[in-house]
């Protein structure tokens, strides 16, 4: 096989990976947390509730980021209120509070409402 089409191999491989990500926040909850943190090779969870100003804040953020880092990375919301099982397996005591997985393990947290840059910056640490 010639380079040429070695590399042509190589990028569809890379734009069929890519197509399997998410463009958008995965609704998480309770039951799916698990199986979602584990199934992608670099996952953010977002933990928030709605009556809480600062996680409204970062919400617009972290669509634009689920979308700028497709096939790179994945995004998930877990609301509190309603998922407090997973909330208190974590400890969350603080919302919003992103926790970062990589390989199904968790590697990282970003607690606060915290501007796009510094959740980048935090994220290029695990991106391959």
């Amino acid at each position: 096989m010639d380079e040429l089409e070695e590399i042509r191999k190589r990028k569809l491989r890379e734009l069929e990976e890519r197509l399997r990500y998410p463009d958008s926040p995965l609704e998480l909850s309770d039951g799916n947390f698990r199986e979602n943190a584990g199934k992608y090779p670099l996952f953010v969870a977002d933990f928030w509730s709605a009556s809480c100003p600062p996680c409204a804040l970062i919400a617009p953020v972290i669509d634009e980021l689920a979308r700028e880092l497709s096939g790179k990375a994945v995004f998930g919301k877990l609301n509190i209120d309603m998922n407090r099982k997973t909330a208190m397996e974590f400890g969350i005591m603080s919302i919003p509070t992103l926790i970062i997985f990589k390989g199904g393990e968790r590697v990282g947290q970003i607690i606060g409402a915290v501007p796009k840059e510094r959740i980048l910056g935090k994220l290029r640490n695990y991106m391959e």
